[in-house]
């Protein structure tokens, strides 16, 4: 599958022509939008497993409320290495 032909307006826009801005090469834009791309991915993957651990703490509290000390442990070390 080809990419789609940028026009004109497009490419000035987006590569800082007229604008008063160092210019960059379409080779240089793609580079750096695929890093911002990765790193966007990687804060997302670790803000979810993030979420996971904060829901699965409260479940095990209210777990433990319960009188279940035992499976409040479980749920928390369901998996260890994700535990901090």
């Amino acid at each position: 599958m080809s990419k789609p032909e940028l026009s004109d307006f497009q490419k000035r826009f987006l590569l800082g022509a007229g604008a008063g801005q160092t210019l960059y090469t379409e080779k240089e834009f793609s580079e750096a939008m695929t890093q911002a791309k990765a790193e966007i991915m990687a804060i997302a993957i670790e803000t979810s497993k993030q979420a996971v651990m904060i829901e699965r703490q409260a479940c095990a509290e209210m777990v433990h409320a319960a009188g279940h000390t035992e499976l409040a442990e479980q749920i928390l070390n369901r998996i260890p290495s994700q535990r901090q």
